[in-house]
């Protein structure tokens, strides 16, 4: 499921303290996406033009203010939800930031903030300036240099991390330069923005506190966001036509602009990634808002947003979200498909098979990193239950047919009808009568004849007593009826065995098809984040590659043999990863076929009647 949003919300704003808080109305909207989504949010200094980009890929002329003043329009961070117009089931979440270094508000911690939570949150980030790619923008670009004092990857870091950490988690980069006028050429070569780009990101060789400072946005830049893009755009329209930019169609722009802003929609739409985690686990428009209020809480405390412990925290909210919605699913299901009791358990049993099948993938679409599987055993748990009820209806079923069918019986037992010569032969007459009419009837389940049992057992005494006072019958004849009673009451007991047998071995069916249910998708899951896992680790080792080869050819030698560690770091991280798949899957699937052997042994002795003794016995 999704949402179209008429406008956009505020999502990230300052209470009255001057703390962000995330504004709840934009959470709700946010937790009604079920579907991934692709976030690409802006950044950038004040009055640049970032709300007008926004609104271009919403298909919108308006949206997010624009102004026409001096002054920042936006505060905080705003949000726009829009369905992808390319990959389908996916929503694009847009996400316009507060500009950055605006002098009324003079807050250089607050842009830090803002900043950071635009990274954090986005699968892609577009940076917006002005002019040109110089020093002087780099050098406003300040905040990409800070981000490692904002932001860190692990909860127990010692030390820096290295930068490929940051990369797993970090967005592709998209510079977008407005009111370009400069020509794309380099020594009389013409280039493209990617490679202009590229060029002024270029390091210094000198080792002098200047070319440090140099070198320090461009480093962060090329070491923390990998691919990155850049578009230029000419002026859009004439100074007067600029203060009423909402109000233009296309035709009122220059056509370079149009198609220049075309070109940069079009690449958003089909190179912006799906926001994700690490490992490649995919996020939910609900996984958002849940990574926003994490890090969020945090800055609020005074603490650093910690990667992976956002990642720990979300794994236990959507979990048990998942497990909730799978349960759910399976007990309205079950509710709508079964009618108490069931005629025989396997009548209850293909019901559940269907219903159970949807519910484990709908948790496994839903959850991540469960990896003792504890809430996937929970599920599990849930046949249990629906047995139990099917079993408690069935006897007060059978229980409620006894009691009509031999209410006649109980009368006359009452009244003493049967306390008179040849009494005895009319009682058993009135059993059989009855017994074969409770038979007949359908709607009794599947304790049909233990509960007849029980019931006839418990007249058995009266029976004796009906048969000695029978004046009609010799001791012959006593002696003869009673073997008869015996060999009725052990044909009973046999078919009260055999119901019970006919429900342990369906249950016996039940088990395995529910581990092997269980094992089948979770080995589908395991083997698609096993896949994300390692195409990141091959996004990472890439990245890392391509910015050693590049020192090496401009000459930073020292920086690409450090370098070096970092990779065979992340070459031994992937065969690592290789290597453990195996026994990782095997201890999951244990674990599934350990609940499967406790569940059995749990579900019959308790419900089907039989006791642990005789079920030891059997295994």
């Amino acid at each position: 499921m999704t949402v179209s949003m008429e406008e956009p919300v505020c999502l990230i704003e300052n209470d009255s303290d001057g703390k962000l808080h995330v504004v709840r109305s934009a959470l709700d909207i946010l937790d009604q996406i079920d579907q991934h989504v692709v976030v690409v949010a802006v950044a950038g200094l004040y009055r640049t033009g970032k709300s007008y980009l926004m609104n271009k890929l919403a298909g919108k002329r308006r949206g997010f203010a624009l102004g026409a003043t001096i002054q920042s329009k936006t505060k905080g961070i705003w949000m726009w939800c829009v369905p992808h117009p390319v990959k389908a089931d996916h929503t694009l979440v847009l996400l316009d930031t507060e500009g950055l270094g605006d002098v009324e508000k003079g807050d250089e911690k607050h842009d830090n903030w803002i900043f950071s939570l635009a990274v954090l949150l986005s699968s892609t980030l577009v940076y917006n300036s002005m002019g040109t790619i110089d020093n002087n923008a780099l050098e406003k670009l300040h905040y990409v240099t800070e981000l490692t004092e904002h932001i860190k990857v692990k909860a127990d870091q010692q030390g820096e991390e290295e930068s490929s950490e940051y990369l797993r988690y970090f967005p592709s980069f998209v510079w977008t330069v407005r009111d370009f006028t400069l020509t794309l050429e380099v020594n009389g070569r013409s280039i493209t923005a990617n490679e202009y780009l590229e060029n002024a990101l270029k390091l210094r060789t000198g080792s002098s506190k200047k070319d440090q400072l140099y070198n320090l946005p461009r480093s962060c830049l090329r070491n923390y966001f990998s691919p990155r893009w850049c578009f230029v755009f000419d002026r859009p329209a004439n100074t007067v036509n600029m203060k009423r930019m909402e109000e233009l169609n296309d035709n009122d722009l220059e056509p370079l602009f149009v198609e220049q802003a075309k070109r940069f929609c079009d690449h958003i739409y089909t190179e912006a990634k799906t926001k994700s985690l690490k490992h490649g686990l995919s996020v939910t428009g609900r996984l958002l808002g849940n990574l926003a209020e994490a890090y969020v809480s945090a800055i609020r405390c005074g603490q650093i947003p910690c990667l992976d412990n956002a990642v720990v925290a979300l794994a236990q909210i959507e979990n048990s979200n998942a497990i909730v919605k799978a349960r759910t699913h399976y007990q309205r299901e079950m509710a709508s498909w079964v009618a108490y009791p069931t005629e025989t358990q396997e009548e209850l049993s293909e019901v559940h098979s269907l219903v159970e099948k949807e519910a484990v993938a709908m948790f496994m679409n839903s959850s991540f990193k469960d990896e003792d599987q504890q809430y996937q055993l929970e599920l599990m748990e849930e046949y249990e239950k629906i047995c139990e009820r099917n079993y408690m209806e069935s006897k007060k079923a059978c229980e409620s047919k006894i009691e009509r069918i031999f209410a006649p019986m109980e009368e006359k037992l009452k009244d003493g009808s049967y306390m008179t010569p040849g009494g005895y032969k009319e009682y058993c007459h009135d059993q059989k009568l009855s017994i074969s009419e409770y038979r007949s009837e359908g709607g009794r389940g599947v304790k049909a004849e233990e509960v007849l049992k029980e019931y006839l057992e418990r007249k058995d005494s009266i029976g004796y007593a009906i048969m000695s006072a029978d004046k009609s019958l010799t001791d012959a004849d006593q002696r003869a009826k009673a073997e008869e009673a015996k060999r009725e009451a052990s044909e009973r007991e046999t078919r009260a065995m055999e119901e019970k047998l006919a429900v342990q071995e369906r249950l016996i069916l039940d088990q395995q098809r529910t581990y092997e249910e269980n094992m089948n998708q979770l080995s589908e899951r395991m083997e698609r984040d096993s896949k994300n896992a390692l195409e990141e680790h091959d996004r990472v080792l890439q990245a890392r590659l391509k910015e050693q080869n590049d020192l090496l050819q401009q000459g930073f030698n020292d920086k690409a043999r450090e370098m070096q560690r970092e990779i065979d770091n992340l070459k031994g991280l992937k065969a690592q990863e290789e290597e453990n798949k195996p026994s990782f899957m095997r201890s999951a699937l244990d674990n599934i076929g350990t609940a499967a052997a406790m569940f059995l042994p749990g579900i019959i002795p308790k419900i089907a009647g039989v006791g642990l003794k005789f079920f030891s016995k059997l295994f």
